[in-house]
């Protein structure tokens, strides 16, 4: 039979955790999913425009419930899948990211161990005494010294009766949770910029060869143009006007290797390598393919799968439990104490027949004035409100970065296709009048200045591409990118989300 204290204990434990079932405070509601079903004011097409040949046919837009997790795949570069997975595994930004969600973990932990549980403390002690009766009044009593052994263990409790503690603890699994929506986020915007940096040095390069033959071309108009001018069939000013086009076609160039150097630079930065590192691949136009599908996911599960959103909810649920904290303190305090133990004289008397010790302790403490505390809680609640509009707006950025990049996709897809349309009139005008140059029926003037119109549209065609590319990887990320937590950095959080009701 256990001893009366211990009953008194249990019975005291049982009461407190039966009263700490009604919890004040609202509880959290995960906000209702946006009941609009659909991004732009107009109708996207099923297809995008397409380009003719390998600059990209039509891309299809298909509704799935997801966007896949390695969406970066869908652009066919091995390359490019390799350089991704590196960054994800080598970044440091995502090793603090990672090490900030494992901090949160702990503290939640740390908190979960001593507000869900009693605590229980061993005490072992020897105290050297010395009684004089003289002090207490009974001079009779002789003077004498002795030593008191004890031995002890202390159990102490505080009845969560209106649920404060648990609060806080769920205000820490939220924040856990909001950790780890932003290692997602990390994770999305790690992949994307390494997939825009890719084809940013890829367009680059392209640009840069096509300025080399655009100078190439017009070296050789100047080269023929000044003995023309020595045989007096052009004049002064034609050489000056075909140096100055040189000049200003040189000085293009820099500028643009600088640009390629910078984007080699980041792309090795991302994969969490220096810059000089000579293992980060280079990339070209002809390393990448244009999606032929692209995702649609309907806005209530864009919310679902967008890591902001969800890290937007995690904040609000713990701005809610924050506030349950602030009421819960202007309700009683129930806290309970305990110790059994024993105490003797001699080390061999310390656990033998009458010398048992114990005592019972109970305290309620219950706010009468204190004008701060209701402030406190209004705070909270002003507190938890806000956080709630910044929810509400980041959904509604979500949906607009979603409805921009569909239409972008859209719009660019018909410059893409403008551009090639006019690349392919160029070539043929070159080849036109490259025949009658042989024919006599034009000059090589005529051929080379046709020549440097194709490089030119050449340019324009390359950053069309490009930015077609790069539209399509901000439409997977705007969908979410497939990155939310439940990876393998994430398995063991405390998903206060799963706790809503």
């Amino acid at each position: 039979m256990l001893n009366p204290p211990l009953r008194l204990l249990g019975t005291a434990a049982l009461a407190g955790w039966i009263a700490g079932c009604a919890t004040v405070g609202p509880s959290f509601r995960r906000p209702a999913a946006p009941a609009t079903r659909a991004y732009t004011r107009t109708a996207l097409p099923r297809a995008t425009a397409a380009a003719p040949g390998a600059l990209g046919g039509a891309q299809a837009f298909v509704t799935v419930p997801r966007v896949e997790r390695d969406w970066w795949r869908a652009f066919g570069s091995a390359k490019l899948d390799a350089l991704v997975e590196r960054a994800l595994r080598d970044s440091p930004t995502l090793a603090a990211a990672v090490a900030t969600l494992r901090e949160a973990r702990q503290l939640y932990a740390a908190q979960a161990g001593s507000t869900l549980y009693p605590r229980v403390d061993a005490k072992l002690g020897a105290t050297r005494e010395e009684i004089n009766g003289a002090s207490i009044g009974q001079p009779r009593i002789p003077q004498s010294t002795f030593t008191l052994y004890n031995a002890a263990i202390g159990v102490s409790y505080d009845f969560d009766a209106f649920g404060g503690n648990r609060r806080a603890l769920e205000a820490l699994a939220a924040q856990a949770d909001y950790r780890a929506c932003l290692l997602a986020g990390a994770r999305l915007t790690l992949a994307g910029n390494v997939a825009t940096t890719a084809f940013l040095e890829a367009q680059l390069a392209a640009q840069i060869d096509a300025t080399r033959a655009i100078l190439a071309a017009e070296r050789r108009q100047l080269d023929i143009t000044r003995r023309g001018e020595r045989l007096g069939t052009a004049s002064r000013a034609d050489v000056l006007a075909l140096q100055t086009e040189v000049d200003q076609t040189r000085a293009g160039l820099p500028p643009l290797r600088n640009r390629l150097e910078q984007a080699a630079h980041l792309l090795a930065v991302l994969a969490g390598h220096p810059p000089g590192a000579g293992d980060v691949p280079r990339f070209t136009m002809s390393d990448f393919k244009l999606p032929v599908r692209l995702p649609l996911v309907v806005p209530s599960e864009v919310v679902r799968e967008r890591p902001d959103v969800q890290a937007a909810t995690a904040l609000l649920h713990a701005a809610t439990a924050q506030y349950g904290v602030a009421v819960s303190n202007l309700y009683p305090h129930v806290s309970l104490s305990a110790s059994l133990g024993t105490a003797a004289l001699t080390t061999g008397a310390l656990f033998g027949p009458g010398s048992a010790i114990w005592s019972l302790a109970g305290g309620l403490a219950q706010p009468l004035f204190n004008a701060g505390l209701k402030a406190g809680a209004n705070a909270a609640q002003a507190s938890m409100q806000a956080v709630g509009a910044n929810y509400r707006q980041t959904v509604l950025q979500a949906l607009r970065d979603v409805a921009d990049a569909l239409r972008q996709v859209d719009n660019d897809a018909r410059v893409l296709r403008r551009e090639a349309a006019a690349y392919a009139s160029a070539r043929q005008t070159r080849a036109l009048v490259r025949r009658q140059t042989a024919l006599g029926a034009a000059s090589y003037l005529q051929w080379l200045d046709a020549d440097r119109q194709l490089q030119q549209i050449r340019l324009s065609l390359i950053a069309a591409r490009a930015a077609k590319l790069a539209d399509s990887a901000a439409l997977y990320q705007a969908m979410g990118g497939g990155v939310l937590p439940g990876g393998p950095d994430a398995a063991a959080a405390p998903a206060a989300a799963s706790r809503t009701r």
